[in-house]
């Protein structure tokens, strides 16, 4: 056992690691766990580990930061080991082609292309990607605008993909103002649901209140990920705050009735204004 470890210790970092991945998911004394594990239970992991490295971004964390993409990394080992086995692909097949990728959808730093501005580059981007997806696809259909946005995605996230894909096609609201309405049509028809007493029909009429939410965001050249993640800290932030005054009012706070607990609201907005 010394003599492996100390045989992983002089590999290159990245050697090391699939080396060490290698042992893990071999049948010759490696981990149990590791060994049980598939693409599909792997995957939430994955989604997992990526979260985690935009919550040490978010908390300027660097150190933190470092782990966690280790952990990513780990988890694009790991698929690519499991890809290996079965005869898919290998690590250098992903690093490959996503080296091409990178190569290929730059002209203007690694070809005779001309120079690009960033707006001219995220065009240039979009166009490279659209001939990809179509080149994708198994049927003589051309490929749909929205064709590869994955499924897996946050809601948000790919509410707000959706909505810009059909926006390069021309699919869009002209302008925020119309969003607008938009937004009180939909929350007119939410209210109408509810009357209606129909849970299934509630649920679909606030769907479509939330996606115009989204292209209200998106119209304003915002990110709805972002926009709720800071609403969500701004929300986390202030009610640990009535929490900690409740406290040291000698209360519990669920213990108060709302209306104490919306004064301890006001209190606390009052003193983050301030």
């Amino acid at each position: 056992m010394t003599d492996t470890r100390n045989a992983l210790h002089n590999l290159a970092p990245l050697d090391r690691l699939l080396a060490i991945m290698a042992q893990l998911r071999n049948p010759d004394g490696g981990c149990p766990w590791d060994l049980e594990q598939s693409f599909d239970t792997i995957a939430p992991y994955t989604i997992e580990e990526a979260y985690e490295v935009a919550d040490a971004i978010e908390k300027k964390d660097y150190n933190e930061l470092r782990s966690e993409l280790g952990d990513l990394l780990f988890q694009v080992v790991f698929h690519s080991q499991m890809a290996s086995e079965a005869g898919l692909f290998s690590f250098d097949d992903v690093a490959n082609a996503i080296s091409d990728k990178m190569i290929a959808r730059h002209p203007h730093v690694f070809s005779d292309a001309d120079n690009r501005d960033a707006e001219a580059q995220t065009v240039a981007w979009e166009e490279m990607k659209a001939k990809e997806r179509a080149s994708k696809t198994d049927s003589e259909a051309p490929a749909s605008a929205l064709s590869d946005v994955a499924l897996a995605l946050p809601a948000l996230m790919r509410a707000q993909k959706l909505q810009k894909r059909a926006a390069r096609v021309g699919f869009d609201w002209p302008d925020a103002e119309q969003i607008v309405d938009k937004l009180h049509e939909e929350l007119a028809e939410v209210q109408e649901a509810v009357a209606e007493g129909d849970q299934a029909h509630i649920e679909e009429e606030l769907g479509d209140l939330l996606f115009v939410c989204v292209n209200l965001t998106r119209k304003l050249g915002a990110e709805a990920e972002d926009a709720l993640r800071a609403a969500n800290q701004k929300f986390t932030t202030r009610f640990t705050a009535m929490e900690d005054l409740a406290r040291a009012d000698g209360h519990d706070f669920s213990q108060l009735t709302l209306e104490e607990q919306e004064s301890l609201w006001q209190r606390v907005k009052k003193a983050q204004k301030a």
